[in-house]
């Protein structure tokens, strides 16, 4: 169970010799608290802005937020990046706050103890989200998907699970099926296979990318059924330099084969075409 895991928050016999108290003088222990924030990486200016609370904080609280991080498998510069990231957590509760997290995603997504350093470093937002009101929903709303079994969520892509379902993962959805004439079963399976569907902006990255596919690339949206990945490739930078080099050599591959290779890759392959095309004249 996680409470064997992640145990009670503590910190070192030194850090509670140097913090415990044996001074009074505020500037002092204040002092001794930014301190230890710069041997964390964290930046004191940027966390007293965002967490006010933190100058009224005793040492020892930080502390023990920082032992509770480190006890999942985080390197002391890991947990310092997420701390600078989310000053809030240096005043957080931890044993109410942050691990109702982790047990979450030990008991109910069943990520194991290796993985759950993974979680917290891809997506640090975890930890300053409600179990009850964020997390839970959002798992239950995946599964509803086919986010179940072998597709499970994993350490991967536990970032959907800080995305608000209403304003967030449906809206991009329902864009799917209303731009594209798909049914909810055929995006479902699509999201299912390529998960980072449901993190990209509808403006930013959907809409473009339909929309020089549909009217530049002349393209059957029964391809991007077959290959969803096709909205993580940069518009600009790959697809269309790529379609455009095809074009002007009249050459018509699919979308996977024409995105998956490496730069290096395609140009050699594309080269290759050429010189047996010109081989044959």
């Amino acid at each position: 169970m996680m409470c064997s895991l992640f145990p009670p928050p503590c910190f070192s016999v030194v850090r509670a010799r140097c913090f415990a108290g044996e001074t009074s003088d505020t500037g002092i222990l204040f002092r001794e608290k930014l301190i230890y924030l710069q041997d964390l990486n964290v930046n004191p200016h940027k966390a007293l802005r965002v967490n006010p609370s933190l100058r009224s904080a005793p040492i020892s609280s930080v502390v023990s937020v920082e032992s509770l991080l480190s006890s999942t498998g985080l390197s002391r510069p890991a947990v310092g990046r997420v701390l600078d990231m989310f000053p809030d957590l240096l005043t957080s509760d931890p044993e109410s706050e942050i691990l109702p997290v982790l047990r979450f995603l030990s008991d109910e997504i069943s990520i194991s103890e290796k993985d759950i350093p993974k979680s917290i470093s891809r997506c640090p937002r975890l930890l300053i989200s409600s179990v009850d009101s964020q997390l839970r929903p959002a798992l239950t709303f995946l599964k509803t998907l086919g986010f179940v079994g072998r597709d499970m969520v994993t350490s991967r892509n536990t970032v959907l699970l800080v995305s608000n379902v209403e304003r967030t993962l449906i809206p991009k959805i329902e864009y799917l099926e209303e731009e594209l004439g798909f049914t909810r079963e055929e995006v479902a399976k699509m999201v299912v296979r390529s998960p980072a569907l449901l993190t990209y902006s509808v403006d930013n990255n959907l809409a473009p990318k339909v929309e020089f596919f549909m009217e530049e690339m002349c393209g059957d949206v029964k391809e991007l059924k077959r290959f969803p990945q096709y909205f993580s490739f940069s518009l600009e930078k790959k697809i269309k330099p790529r379609h455009r080099l095809l074009k002007e050599h009249g050459i018509l591959m699919p979308l996977s084969e024409m995105l998956k290779v490496s730069d290096g890759q395609f140009n050699n392959w594309l080269l290759e075409i050429r010189l047996r095309s010109f081989e044959r004249r």
